[in-house]
């Protein structure tokens, strides 16, 4: 159960430090993992970015102390809770609660309440999870490279999605097919040549990588291209069901959501700062996806 403790004590910091400053780098190093593996992580077990997680919990603080602090100024408690003016916080406070701040202070009226999240382990359905546990030694990967912020902000482009349109769009993906080279060994026949790989390297605070990829081989062409060395490693690999192309999307986010909150919490492994692989192939003419976390045992 260390992982809920530790996911749980990530929390606590939040909550300690809503009318504060919230390092987000903090809070994941409560959690024992980088920001960005926190912030997938909190936003596929809950369905809501921890931005908005705590947003709606600052917004739910501030209402409170409007209602009950009758003297208290609306500036001051926009400044406490961290906004910059009584405009910027009454445009948040009425897209969360649909009232002005001015207006939580009436006797009757209505606002809405977020309450702080406790992480816990629940019972449900007994559908089978299909998984593997693989070492592998280290091995080669190169391609098309950005760095991107864990809130999305930041030059364009601003997501790997985007980095994926813009790729295919110009031809670099067809380009990094063509210098593949043949697939190594421990990659099924069913896997295509081009994958993606991300949290592979520290780069600056609060953001990650993230690399349109192919593994290196003995015909590979990498002039050009960014090359990483991936360290040996234990995976945990979480393979797809065939689908057609426009369920790639809810697939993918399944594989995900379940490694999260069913498998990690229960599996007596963690994961660990090393990467994270998307890898993409076809199977029974249909699309076919494997996630690939490194991990280690607790």
């Amino acid at each position: 159960m260390e992982w809920l403790e530790r996911m749980n004590l990530a929390l606590d910091y939040v909550e300690e430090n809503l009318n504060g400053e919230i390092e987000l780098s903090e809070v994941a190093s409560r959690a024992c993992c980088s920001s960005y593996q926190f912030q997938r992580m909190f936003s596929f077990i809950t369905d809501v970015t921890l931005a908005e997680y705590i947003r709606r919990r600052r917004l739910t603080l501030a209402a409170l102390e409007l209602q009950h602090g009758k003297n208290v100024k609306v500036i001051d408690v926009a400044l406490k809770f961290g906004y910059e003016s009584p405009v910027s916080f009454a445009r948040a406070f009425h897209a969360l609660h649909g009232i002005t701040p001015a207006m939580a202070r009436q006797d009757g009226i209505a606002l809405k309440a977020y309450p702080r999240l406790s992480f816990l382990i629940t019972i449900k359905g007994a559908e089978a999870m299909n998984y593997r546990i693989e070492t592998k030694d280290s091995f080669e990967v190169f391609g098309i490279e950005g760095v991107f912020r864990t809130d999305g902000n930041g030059e364009v482009p601003q997501t790997p999605a985007k980095l994926w349109e813009q790729s295919i769009a110009n031809g670099d993906v067809k380009r990094l097919e063509a210098h593949a080279g043949d697939l190594p060994p421990f990659i099924s026949h069913e896997l295509n040549f081009v994958h993606a790989v991300c949290s592979y390297r520290k780069t600056e605070l609060d953001t990650f990588p993230y690399m349109i990829c192919a593994f290196r081989g003995e015909a590979s062409v990498i002039e050009g291209y960014t090359l990483v060395t991936i360290p040996a490693h234990t995976w945990a690999i979480f393979p797809s069901e065939p689908h057609p192309w426009d369920k790639f999307d809810d697939t993918i986010e399944t594989l995900y959501r379940r490694f999260y909150t069913e498998w990690l919490p229960t599996s007596g492994y963690e994961q660990v700062d090393g990467a994270e692989f998307e890898m993409y192939g076809t199977k029974d003419n249909l699309n076919y996806i494997e996630l690939w976390f490194a991990v280690r045992k607790v």
